[in-house]
């Protein structure tokens, strides 16, 4: 077989040399997902570089795996009391531990709402040092913030596909900013480069923007594709007003928010309460807010493009910044004068920012900001940096120009379904149902099961034998309880993005397209072969998700070298396909 010929080559069984045999492209063929290969090639390719010139001291904190592996997190920045923790609970359905909902400033610390088995809290230092959460980099800031942050683990549908991050509310004048035992706009500016959406709430009653909360806004340059506008509590004023409130929040952000293009803003009101107002507004709310739930739905689905959209600009960032160290240091006399010349070279630091731009051809958006780059660069020594690697360059220029394309060449194909994309809008139903409601809902929106008619019907019971049916006896014992799905929900979602890449058909992938993904275990081919017929269980010949998510852990089981079953067990046999297996 074609597998056991590659073996071969592999081994050295065949003779040919590498100059007669093609090369293969690594990324394609070895990494799994998206996210292990961005993993891959920053641990080997970027990270050292940045290591070298000291990249984390004048931009963001090196970053470690669990940067990587994080579920998309979604930033809420707003001032007091314009409900960002009620919109929050609006899209769990429930609180949260340590949530205070109040008209005065209730929220005093950054809250990370996560996924968890138990309702708890979790202190900041705590968050911090584990290796698995993607709040390493927060420790930067030293205990002053890291008292004032913690995080919420509660059991949600939502939060197995997204991260929300609450935060305090801004207050006008100097009373906060004197208050603070840390930065806060530096502290929003660390969390704005990792979130993949970030919620501006405005109140209809309090349109104005502090100092503080403009300094925050501004330090979200560079993210502008990633900010959302929301006008919250739409409905407490009528038609006329929320027209004005809306021209007048329009004049106020185009003061801050320096952009030639218009920026989207949501109205609504975003609470577990009814809707008020005319039918009209009614309906332009309900609109509005079906709008940004689509919008937040696609979070997750886009996960992956972010996240190499995020790499690109740290690669270009990393890169730049190894020019200007390089070009500075050898501007370094070699052994008299060195203090000097060092503070005459960061005098004219414009001067050389212009030369390494003609120099190299680099783009202007590419380079510091002046005075930052001055004042960190004050505090280090020019002489005790490395020159300029031209190997290490021109690695970072391949991982730009080829192996990042390479895996955007995975990404599904736009509109193909995303499976994570359906899971949070099962998730987001009891929003939906108050957002298309035509009357008021309950006070609480809890999670309830679609409404029977919305129900497929259960799919039929497996026919019993004869035997059964006549001697069935009614006195028996109760049915065994349903037995967990061994396949857990992180290596499902992660699976899933697997099979999205494989752009399915109908929801379904065929054993042509499965085959690579496979073959990358170097199992025998007899082995994988029993692997397909114990996951194709309804026997079509081709994979949907749950049945590619079955295939991937039984070849990951035998890796690790466990023997297969001769029949699917139950608890590997996904929920939705154990009415096939045999009784």
């Amino acid at each position: 077989t074609n597998l056991g010929r590659r073996r071969g080559w592999a081994t050295g069984s065949c003779k040919f040399t590498d100059s007669r045999m093609p090369k293969k492209e690594p990324v394609a063929e070895i990494f799994e997902s998206v996210s292990d290969g961005l993993k891959q090639l920053y641990r080997s390719k970027i990270r050292p570089i940045e290591e070298a010139y000291k990249f984390g001291e004048f931009y963001s904190p090196y970053m470690n795996d669990s940067d990587f592996d994080a579920k998309p997190m979604v930033l809420l920045l707003g001032q007091y009391s314009v409900g960002k923790t009620s919109f929050i609970k609006y899209l769990l359905g429930r609180d949260f531990p340590g949530a205070h909902i109040g008209p005065e400033p209730t929220t005093d610390r950054f809250i990370a709402v996560m996924h968890g088995q138990e309702d708890k809290t979790t202190p900041g230092n705590a968050l911090a040092v584990s290796a698995n959460m993607p709040f390493r980099g927060l420790e930067m800031f030293g205990n002053g913030f890291l008292s004032k942050f913690q995080g919420a683990q509660l059991d949600s549908p939502l939060l197995h596909h997204v991260t929300l991050i609450d935060t305090p509310g801004v207050l006008s004048g100097e009373k906060q900013r004197i208050g603070r035992t840390y930065s806060f706009t530096e502290v929003c500016a660390w969390f704005a480069s990792r979130a993949d959406v970030i919620l501006l709430l405005f109140d209809a009653h309090k349109l104005d923007i502090s100092d503080e909360f403009k300094e925050a806004i501004e330090a979200l340059k560079g993210h502008d594709d990633k900010i959302r506008v929301v006008l919250n509590k739409a409905d407490a004023v009528d038609s006329q007003k929320l027209l004005r409130i809306y021209g007048a929040l329009m004049w106020s952000l185009g003061k801050v928010i320096k952009t030639p293009e218009c920026m989207r803003v949501y109205i609504g009101s975003f609470w577990d309460q009814p809707l008020r107002g005319s039918e009209w507004s009614r309906q332009l709310f309900e609109m509005e807010m079906r709008d940004l739930l689509t919008d937040l739905k696609n979070v997750p689905k886009n996960a992956a493009v972010r996240k190499v959209n995020e790499l690109v600009k740290r690669v270009r960032l990393a890169k730049a910044h190894a020019y200007i160290v390089g070009h500075l240091k050898k501007e370094m006399p070699s052994y008299f004068g060195a203090q000097k010349a060092q503070a005459k070279l960061l005098a004219n630091i414009e001067e050389h920012f212009l030369k390494v731009h003609r120099a190299h051809s680099l783009p202007v958006g590419d380079f510091p900001d002046v005075a930052k780059f001055r004042a960190v660069m004050e505090g280090h020594d020019l002489t005790k940096f490395p020159k300029l690697d031209t190997k290490a360059i021109a690695a970072m220029e391949h991982v730009l120009a080829h192996e990042i394309p390479k895996l955007m060449a995975q990404f599904p194909q736009e509109g193909t379904v995303s499976h994570s994309n359906s899971a949070v809008g099962s998730a987001l139903t009891h929003v939906e149902a108050h957002v298309r409601s035509t009357t008021p809902p309950p006070q609480q929106i809890a999670y309830a099961p679609p409404p029977p008619q919305q129900q497929q019907p259960p799919p039929p019971p497996p026919p019993q034998s004869s035997s059964e049916q006549v001697g069935s006896n009614p006195y028996g014992a109760a049915p065994p309880p349903a037995v967990a799905w061994s396949v857990s929900p992180e290596d499902k979602a992660r699976y899933d993005e697997v099979f999205g890449t494989l752009a399915p058909a109908g929801g379904k992938a065929s054993g042509q397209t499965v085959r690579p993904i496979l073959e990358r275990s170097q199992l025998p081919v007899d082995v994988l072969r029993q692997v397909w017929n114990l996951s194709d269980i309804d026997r079509d010949g081709a994979l949907d998700a749950d049945e590619f998510a079955v295939a991937m852990h039984l070849t990951r089981e035998c890796t690790a070298g466990r023997s297969l079953p001769a029949t699917l067990p139950a608890d590997v046999c996904p929920p939705s396909k154990r009415h096939l297996l045999p009784s």
